[in-house]
C-alpha cells in the first residue's frame, strides 16, 4: 500500500511561512503531480513528505501511520532528484544496488532486483559502465532504477527531467509513465512544467504561494478551473483575460482560451494589430495587441498566412467563456 495523507501542513523559514495549511490525500497507486510557479512551495512540500524537512505544524501519514518523527531512510520511500547524484567511481550496477547493500540486503536479492530494474529501464547493456560513460538520459534512468530496486511505498520525483534536452525529456517522460503502469506504485512528482503535469498525472495539485489552489485531473483543471490563477497557469498558450463589459457581462472578468478566440481580417468583436506570429506546423499562434484588453492570443490549427502589423478582428466563442469575480474566483451559471 502507498496511501499518503497530509493534514494541516505548515512550514516557516525564519518567520516566513512558505507552506500554509496544506491538506491532501494521495491514493494508493496514484500518479500525483505538484505543479506551480517557482517559489510556490512544491519542492518544500515534497521534502516534508520525504522527511528531509520537518513541518512547522501538521502531520504526514503513510498508510495511516504518522511518520513525522521517522527518519527518511525508514519511511519506505525512494526519491529521484533533479541532479542524478550517482557515484562516479561505481558502475551502473553498483550505483543501483548501493542503497540495498548499505541496508544489509542479501547479495542474491540485490542481484535479482537490479536485474529486474535494469531490464525494465533497458539498462542491461550499460551495467558495467560508469556515470561518465553515460548520456544525461541514461544517468537519469540509473537514478530511477536505484529508486525502483528499493520497492518503496512511495516514489518521489523532484523535477527529474529539468536537466535533459527537449527530446530526452519526452522520451524519459514516456518511460516514467510506462513504469507507473507496470509498477502500479504511488508516485508524487514535482515540476514547474505544465506539459509534464498534464501528460503524466492522474491528479494535479496546483500550488500558489504555499497554498493549494485546486486539485483535479488534467482535463478537469483545463475545462473547469476554480479561479483565475488555475485558469491562467494550466494551458499553453495561457488563457486570455478580458474586461467583461464589451462582451455584455459588466463588472466581471472573462477568460477565453486561445483556441476559442476566432480571428478574421473582415470583422469581429475586438479589433487589434498582430504583434507576433508563431508558425508551428500543426497550429499557428497569433498574438494581437488590442485596446483595452492588451495582448491577446488566438490559436488556430494548421498553417495560416497572417503577418506582423496586420489589422485583424477577434471574436470569443460565447459558449466557451469563463467568468470570474473581482477576487478572481470562478462564477458559475445557476443550475
Amino acid at each position: 500500500m502507498g496511501d499518503l495523507t497530509l493534514t494541516s501542513i505548515t512550514k516557516s523559514f525564519n518567520g516566513a511561512e512558505v507552506i500554509r495549511g496544506v491538506d491532501l490525500e494521495v491514493r494508493d497507486g496514484e500518479f500525483c503531480v505538484f505543479v506551480g510557479p517557482s517559489g510556490c512551495g512544491k519542492s518544500t512540500l515534497l521534502r516534508i513528505i520525504a522527511g528531509l524537512e520537518d513541518p512547522t505544524s501538521g502531520d504526514v501519514l503513510i498508510d495511516g501511520a504518522r511518520v513525522n518523527m521517522i527518519a527518511p531512510a525508514n519511511r519506505e520511500i525512494s526519491m529521484v532528484f533533479q541532479s542524478y547524484a550517482l557515484y562516479p567511481h561505481l558502475t551502473v550496477k553498483d550505483n543501483m544496488g548501493l542503497g540495498l547493500k548499505q541496508a544489509g540486503t542479501p547479495k542474491a536479492t540485490i542481484e535479482e532486483r537490479v536485474r529486474g530494474a535494469s531490464r525494465m529501464l533497458s539498462l542491461e547493456p550499460l551495467l558495467a559502465r560508469r556515470p561518465a560513460e553515460l548520456s544525461g538520459g541514461q544517468r537519469q534512468r540509473v537514478a530511477i532504477g536505484r529508486a525502483i530496486v528499493r520497492t518503496p511505498k512511495l516514489f518521489l520525483f523532484d523535477e527529474p527531467l529539468s536537466n535533459l534536452d527537449a527530446a530526452l525529456r519526452v522520451n524519459t517522460r514516456i518511460e516514467i509513465a510506462r513504469l507507473h503502469r507496470e509498477l502500479a506504485a504511488t508516485m508524487i512528482y514535482v515540476t514547474h512544467d505544465q506539459v509534464e503535469a498534464m501528460t503524466l498525472a492522474d491528479r494535479i495539485v496546483v500550488l500558489n504561494a504555499g497554498r493549494i489552489e485546486q486539485v483535479g485531473g488534467p482535463m478537469e483543471l483545463y475545462n473547469d478551473p476554480a479561479n483565475v490563477f488555475v485558469a491562467g497557469f494550466i494551458g499553453s498558450p495561457r488563457m486570455n483575460f478580458l474586461e467583461a463589459a464589451p462582451l455584455g457581462a459588466a463588472g466581471k472578468l472573462v477568460g477565453i482560451r486561445p483556441e476559442h478566440l476566432a480571428i478574421s481580417r473582415e470583422a469581429g468583436a475586438i479589433a487589434g494589430t498582430i504583434s507576433h506570429v508563431e508558425h508551428l506546423g500543426s497550429e499557428t499562434n497569433i498574438y494581437v495587441r488590442t485596446e483595452p484588453h492588451g495582448l491577446l492570443t488566438a490559436r488556430i490549427f494548421g498553417e495560416h498566412r497572417y503577418g506582423v502589423d496586420e489589422i485583424v478582428h477577434l471574436t470569443p466563442d460565447a459558449s466557451r467563456q469563463f467568468h470570474f469575480d473581482a477576487d478572481g474566483q470562478r462564477l458559475r451559471a445557476a443550475a
